[in-house]
Formats: structure tokens, C-alpha cells, sequence
């Protein structure tokens, strides 16, 4: 599977903002110019793995977080954003949200096209 570029910023993007950081301090804390970060996350530069590492050095998160929609196995990364949009529900929000999680597991079941990516 070929690296979506454009998701591989955007998560970078998420990732810095969760951190409060600005592409300034980003572009400190990995040793890239602040338009380098900017290009990254626009999806306008391909990183190198050295790259990818260093920015995920620098917002302390694993690889698979920027590039687990690259990934055939990213389940766990899936799971705990999935887990972490969760943890401030209250009782009624989370019945809710299953049952539409219920819903839409078995209408994708239903839709999938024949050969997924």
C-alpha cells in the first residue's frame, strides 16, 4: 500500500495541536524550518523515515500514530483514539454512540465491496 501523504500530515497536524504546539515549536523540538513542517503537514513534501522518526520523537508519539492509515495492521492505534473519544462520555452518549457503531458495523458488512482496501 502506497502512503497516503496528505493523512500521514493531517495526523501529524492533530498531533501537534492535541500537544498545544505551535509548527514553530515542532520545527525546534525536530530541527526542521518551520515551511518544512508546514509542507509536511499540507502533504506537500514526502518525509523520509529519518523525518517521520524525528517528528514522532518530537510529539512523543509512536510512527504507527502518523501513519497507521498507511498500515495494513493498525488496529491498535485505531483503538485507543477510538477509546480516547470515548473516555469522556457519559452513560447515555456511550449507549448511543454503540448503537450507531452497531448499526454502521453491519451496513458496511452489507455494502462491502468485493475486493476492500
Amino acid at each position: 500500500m502506497e502512503p497516503n501523504y496528505k493523512l500521514i500530515g493531517q495526523r501529524i497536524k492533530v498531533q501537534r495541536e492535541k500537544r498545544n504546539m505551535t509548527q514553530e515549536r515542532l520545527s525546534e523540538q525536530s530541527g526542521f524550518s518551520p515551511t518544512h513542517i508546514s509542507n509536511l503537514e499540507n502533504g506537500w513534501t514526502k518525509p523520509s523515515v529519518s523525518s517521520l522518526v524525528r517528528i514522532a520523537n518530537a510529539l512523543s508519539v509512536s510512527a504507527d500514530a502518523l501513519l497507521c492509515d498507511s498500515l495494513i495492521r493498525s488496529e491498535p492505534v485505531f483503538d485507543a483514539q477510538l477509546m480516547g473519544e470515548l473516555s469522556d462520555c457519559t452513560p447515555w452518549e456511550s449507549g448511543v454512540i454503540l448503537d450507531t457503531v452497531r448499526t454502521l458495523k453491519r451496513s458496511l458488512r452489507q455494502h462491502r465491496p468485493s475486493d476492500p482496501q
